[in-house]
């Protein structure tokens, strides 16, 4: 399948190298966009269940890496890195996350802030190099679960956020 661009020249579809992964957080869009770009906010939620996150360098600007370990349940290290490419505060952000700087199966993904009320909806969509890659990602490593997962963690973060920002001082157990 093939999509036209605006020119109206063909244009590779990139249906079979994606993940698209969505969820509506009980929290404004502001919090939300803050829980997902300060560091003192993704070590507490960051990754699938069972996985911590320990940051080695993280600079939150465009060009900036996120340079982290992820450490799975069995005790697995997972090298990741980011580079941010495009930031919009705060509705959007287009990054690249591989292994390494130079990882020639590096991933690009944007995330959608949508403010709804109190809420937000996010949306995580990523492109794979190659259907392969993709496959593999979803195969091997299940990374549709550990997407939900992730923003099932970051839900649970910026609620308890909200609700410490929202409790008066002394009433809170």
């Amino acid at each position: 399948m093939t999509t036209i661009s605006s020119g109206g020249e063909s244009a590779p579809a990139t249906a079979d190298r994606e993940i698209v992964i969505s969820r509506v957080i009980g929290a404004r869009r502001e919090l939300v966009f803050e829980a997902f770009t300060e560091v003192r906010h993704l070590s507490r939620w960051w990754g699938p269940e069972g996985f911590t996150t320990t940051t080695r360098a993280f600079e939150f600007r465009v060009g900036g890496v996120w340079d982290f370990v992820m450490r799975g349940p069995d005790g697995t290290d997972y090298q990741e890195w980011i580079s941010w490419r495009e930031i919009v505060r705060p509705e959007r952000i287009a990054l690249l996350h591989g292994e390494s700087r130079d990882d020639p199966n590096a991933f690009e993904s944007v995330l959608t802030f949508e403010a709804d009320g109190e809420q937000t909806r996010i949306v995580m969509h990523t492109v794979f190099p190659s259907k392969e890659l993709r496959d593999e990602a979803v195969e091997k490593y299940h990374a549709i679960e550990g997407g939900e997962q992730t923003l099932h963690s970051l839900a649970t973060y910026v609620t308890e956020l909200t609700w410490d920002e929202t409790t008066p001082k002394g009433t809170g157990n």
